[in-house]
């Protein structure tokens, strides 16, 4: 699959939002905000929602509904889904369902890396994280309790609970070793380890 045609978060957002009615750009945004589905996709450029509008289009996912001019505004090109893009909604939808694929997300790279840093701060790092899943579980928490929708339209902010408590929880045990010494390391330990086991991968080989 070309790079063009592959699926994206955004992308299935812009042809799901699109499949309620036609709407311009601007107004596809407003309803993502809406919708609080930037909660789970980034649209903080605005460029993104322009660029992934152009992308739809050139895939013919998406086509020009109208265009017109409010006073006093631009002039505003409105889209329509295409049936290839309802087909395409549906089949993204299966496959992100369905896919349990390496996502690469930064924070296990920046773990299997952190003996760069001491252990303090460590700890100080992996603290700021956890006061922020903290604060983002009590929004989520308030959200589903405020929110007047059917459980339905509110699955992925219950998953985000679910996953991001369990996160919390494991990094609460990891500060909790952090601070009592039971995981701990110094760069000489980390180099000594990382001689015995380079001097272990070559020993095969010296003696071939």
């Amino acid at each position: 699959m070309s790079r063009e045609n592959r699926r994206s978060a955004l992308g299935l957002t812009v042809l799901g939002v699109l499949a309620e009615e036609p709407m311009h750009a601007y107004r596809i945004q407003e309803v993502i905000r809406e919708r609080g589905k930037d909660r789970v996709v980034n649209i903080r450029q605005r460029a993104s929602i322009y660029q992934t509008i152009d992308r739809m289009q050139r895939l013919g996912l998406i086509a020009v509904h109208s265009t017109g001019r409010v006073a006093g505004r631009p002039e505003r090109t409105v889209y329509e889904l295409t049936p290839a893009g309802r087909e395409t909604t549906r089949t993204w939808v299966r496959e992100m369902l369905s896919s349990t694929g390496n996502e690469f997300p930064e924070f296990p790279v920046g773990l299997s890396f952190v003996m760069a840093l001491a252990p303090e701060e460590a700890l100080e790092q992996l603290q700021l994280r956890a006061d922020a899943i903290a604060a983002d579980l009590a929004d989520i928490e308030a959200v589903r309790e405020t929110a007047d929708v059917p459980r339905l339209f509110l699955l992925e902010e219950e998953y985000r609970q679910v996953t991001r408590k369990a996160e919390l929880d494991w990094l609460r045990s990891v500060l909790t070793d952090l601070r009592t010494g039971r995981l701990t390391w110094t760069e000489e330990w980390i180099r000594q380890l990382a001689a015995e086991y380079n001097q272990k991968q070559r020993e095969p080989h010296d003696r071939n």
